[in-house]
């Protein structure tokens, strides 16, 4: 009698030994608890405190801004908010008018930073890409201003904004501005690593030098540009000595000499307000942190790795 083909009975795998290869699973428990885990707490509390160091001072200014001023130095001092924000910024509004001295603020360093981002990328543009006469000895001249100190210029640069006619203005304090060597130096170091095919090919193409600045040059500069705008931004925001001495109306100052005004107007300092203020005054540059952060860590890493 014939049968048909047996099945053969599939094996049960025994219990793995540590000679057939496989990896010891990893303990659990209390026993994967060794001293390694404890090596990168020192590192944490380091970083910890640094952080509290920084932002310590900011959360008191942001705190005391809505305190009293008789609260302000009591001791120990208020860690929570108080409800005296709008009485503090009404008294302020009345004795400088915030809101006139916010936009000069805004529209100044506004003007200040697209002007300065316009001639740092067209002078690095011209230093790094164009080979022309006298190209190093002009960038080292550029380079030399940056160990001059901004007050040896004070009095010839009011001479010459007095002889145009154009103190106690918008362009008094807009127009020197414009020319920012550490600007230059640093869109000339970062157009520098920029392919020469890349624009060779836009210009095969018919594109004009404009056109390759615009469509090519700026894209790949993005990062670069807004780290920038941030620094020069920030810079134009609290500049105070050259708008002191150049802006003569109260209606035309900005915000950082409005707030130095309001020392010593009357016979006691108006904590209150001030801590207002200069709370008030760094918002912009908070939004606009917020808004260029992502570009602004690519723009700091760029050059850091490859790719």
């Amino acid at each position: 009698m014939t049968t048909g083909p047996t099945l053969a009975r599939p094996r049960t795998p025994g219990p793995r030994t540590p000679d057939d290869g496989a990896a010891p699973p990893a303990p659990s428990g209390r026993a994967g608890r060794g001293p390694g885990r404890w090596r990168g707490w020192p590192l944490t509390f380091l970083l910890a405190a640094v952080a509290g160091l920084s932002v310590g001072p900011f959360y008191w200014l942001l705190v005391a801004a809505t305190h009293k001023d008789s609260e302000i130095f009591s001791w120990p001092p208020g860690l929570l908010p108080g409800g005296s924000l709008g009485d503090n910024l009404d008294r302020l509004q009345a004795k400088i008018g915030v809101g006139r001295v916010l936009l000069n603020s805004l529209v100044v360093s506004g003007l200040q930073t697209v002007g300065a981002l316009i001639v740092a990328l067209l002078a690095g543009y011209a230093f790094a890409k164009f080979r022309f006469r006298g190209r190093s000895f002009l960038f080292v001249l550029l380079l030399s201003t940056l160990v001059v100190p901004e007050q040896v210029m004070l009095v010839p640069l009011f001479k010459m904004m007095r002889s145009f006619g154009l103190l106690d203005s918008y362009q008094a304090i807009v127009l020197p501005g414009l020319c920012v060597p550490f600007a230059i130096f640093l869109m000339r170091q970062a157009l520098a690593g920029m392919p020469d095919e890349l624009l060779d090919a836009a210009r095969v193409d018919g594109a004009g030098e404009f056109r390759v600045l615009w469509s090519v040059v700026v894209p790949v500069m993005r990062p670069v540009l807004a780290a920038l705008s941030i620094f020069l931004f920030l810079g134009a925001w609290n500049q105070f000595v050259w708008p002191l001495i150049a802006l003569r109306s109260p209606e035309m100052h900005t915000l950082p000499v409005a707030l130095a005004t309001l020392h010593g107007v009357e016979a006691s300092t108006d904590y209150g307000a001030i801590l207002a203020g200069t709370a008030l005054s760094t918002v912009p540059m908070m939004v606009l942190f917020l808004v260029l952060q992502r570009q602004f860590i690519s723009g700091l890493l760029a050059g850091a790795t490859k790719g």
